[in-house]
């Protein structure tokens, strides 16, 4: 019995090591930026970043200041465009990859600091672009930002056509216990896509989600939208 179950684990262990290989192709930009959630320090990005540099990616994680929100969500973002053209130069296309609360920030980014000029391709994962309930237990800045029918989401849904055609996917969980209601991820701009993940972190962590955010961006530009 013990050795059946040590077969078992090997063998899953085995799948998740090798989820996405065999996923080739060019990719649609050689740099992407991976933006965490509130609370967090781009850590848990770290099987997902070593997948995309696997394909020649270079990726960064910045550490958003203040991971907690305090100063709202713009200030984040001023922060992350800095991140980026210090660290890629300030025309070199990017892949954008937001979790929760940094898919937000990095939607303030894209439409109101010019970031959309320079995006290949922008990717939101168990993000709130409608608001969640759970921002309800915090009191700064950023967590009242994300409250459903806040001004600053109010902003980000008036300006959005300023995404032109950047290719957007938005991945949920109808699960989630952190995104209330987890239909909050669904945004009519994005292609909107559904796993059966039980626990919020795990979203960015899951191997389904992430072979299926290489299938997108390992082929030609024009074919990562449906």
């Amino acid at each position: 019995m013990k050795r059946l179950l040590s077969l078992a684990l090997a063998s899953l262990f085995t799948a998740s090591a090798h989820a996405g290989e065999g996923v080739s192709g060019k990719p649609i930009a050689t740099h992407a930026v991976l933006v965490h959630g509130i609370f967090e320090d781009g850590s848990k990005f770290k099987k997902m970043k070593a997948r995309l540099e696997s394909h020649g990616i270079r990726c960064i994680a910045p550490k958003l200041i203040h991971h907690d929100g305090i100063g709202g969500l713009d200030f984040l973002a001023e922060h992350l465009k800095k991140d980026i053209d210090q660290a890629f130069g300030k025309d070199e296309k990017i892949i954008l990859i937001g979790f929760s609360m940094g898919g937000i920030v990095s939607r303030h980014y894209l439409q109101q600091l010019g970031g959309a000029e320079r995006c290949a391709t922008f990717i939101t994962i168990s993000s709130p672009h409608h608001g969640t309930a759970a921002a309800w237990t915090f009191p700064s800045e950023g967590a009242v930002q994300m409250r459903a029918g806040s001004d600053f989401l109010a902003e980000l849904a008036r300006t959005e056509d300023r995404l032109g055609n950047i290719p957007i996917v938005s991945y949920r969980t109808p699960m989630d216990l952190i995104i209330l209601p987890a239909e909050s991820s669904v945004w009519d701009r994005a292609e909107n896509v559904s796993f059966n993940i039980p626990v919020h972190p795990m979203m960015i962590q899951s191997r389904k989600v992430i072979a299926d955010i290489e299938r997108r961006i390992l082929k030609p530009h024009q074919d990562t939208r449906s």
